[in-house]
């Protein structure tokens, strides 16, 4: 542990890394199996790509690269680390979590590990997990908190609201101390159990064992009730907004950047105009990436930092929704953090030597606003 032996005041952003697997699944390519046309999903939901892991990666694999390059980022050593919380659906087991996983891959050998599922508010659950341990315990100084999903490997190709959607990725934070008026205020989580088989994966867990009969089924896929998720991202997420702001006396003017989670760029952009969120402000990465789950605010976070859209002392609100249902809201003063974004890029067939892997070195982006 850190020999850092005083509570600390405020806790914010240090440094972010992201990471994508290479293969990419376009319009085209999954439209046939769907039942639609290419144009129909761009028209539908605005995703245009989508990031899928490889049959040898799992959720740790992804998540702990984006670790990697937040700890890089922020200009510590990994053993620093004192606290590693992974965000995810997807994990790589039932059990262990999925987090020490990520702590082996990372070697934070110093780290406490556990993972928290609240869907795709996952990340800022886990956020706010880390923000009060590390205010809560003088002798830990530096969390890694790391949204990551492998939905690929429990998509069924055939369902079209599932199937246009859903991605892979991972986008983690390393918090810490940050000086007075900066970092993380006014989190506001909350759950609602009796929305919980809307989205879910029925089969495998301790309700529904899995056997041939589930495997026939189906029932390791997703199943999605698309109408009654879009009613609820239609009444929650202004209603976060509106919260946030009246409880901290804002108004959206006052707001730089609003960050999301990203189930559907289409969705997200018409409430955005709904709500009057100026334009611009609304940070939208869903069309790149596709709902990439716990990841998908990180990775918006991390893209807007790299992109020059969050100044140094910039008010930033945060809101999420995901099943369970769950949701939550936070303000995030920026501190300027780093950011290294990772995407890997396959070598030209005509081009590559032979070897067992045609994957290249990663494209590493890294970028400090």
């Amino acid at each position: 542990m850190s020999p850092y032996s005083s509570p600390v005041s405020r806790i914010g952003v240090l440094g972010m890394g992201t990471y994508l697997p290479c293969d990419t699944r376009t319009n085209q390519d999954i439209a046939a199996a769907a039942g639609v046309t290419p144009e129909w999903i761009a028209q539908r939901t605005g995703v245009h790509t989508r990031h899928v892991a490889g049959p040898d990666q799992a959720a740790s694999d992804l998540a702990a690269a984006a670790v990697r390059a937040a700890v890089a980022a922020a200009g510590i050593d990994i053993d620093q680390l004192d606290v590693l919380i992974a965000a995810t659906s997807t994990p790589d087991e039932l059990g262990p979590s999925t987090a020490c996983r990520i702590q082996a891959l990372t070697g934070a050998r110093y780290a406490v590990a556990l993972d928290v599922s609240a869907a795709c508010a996952g990340w800022l659950f886990a956020a706010r997990v880390a923000h009060d341990w590390l205010r809560g315990n003088g002798g830990a100084r530096y969390a890694a908190v790391v949204g990551v999903e492998a939905y690929s490997k429990f998509v069924d190709p055939t369902d079209r609201g599932t199937a246009v959607l859903f991605a892979d990725g991972a986008a983690a934070a390393v918090l810490g101390p940050v000086p007075d008026g900066a970092g993380f205020t006014d989190f506001r989580l909350g759950s609602d159990g009796a929305g919980a088989h809307h989205v879910l994966i029925p089969a495998g867990g301790s309700r529904i064992p899995a056997s041939p009969a589930t495997l026939g089924e189906h029932r390791h896929h997703i199943h999605m009730d698309g109408r009654a998720v879009r009613d609820f991202i239609v009444e929650i997420f202004p209603r976060l907004v509106r919260e946030s702001l009246a409880a901290n006396d804002l108004r959206l003017q006052d707001i730089d950047a609003v960050i999301t989670h990203q189930p559907n760029p289409v969705l997200l952009r018409s409430l955005g105009e709904r709500i009057g969120i100026p334009p611009g402000r609304l940070v939208i990465v869903g069309d790149e990436v596709g709902n990439i789950g716990a990841a998908s605010a990180p990775y918006a976070l991390a893209g807007a930092a790299a992109r020059g859209l969050l100044p140094r002392g910039g008010r930033i609100l945060l809101a999420v929704f995901g099943a369970g249902v769950t949701w939550g809201s936070a303000l995030l003063t920026w501190t300027g953090a780093p950011t290294i974004r990772i995407a890997p890029t396959r070598v030209p067939q005509a081009t590559a030597s032979p070897a067992p892997s045609s994957l290249s070195a990663p494209t590493l982006q890294r970028s400090s606003s």
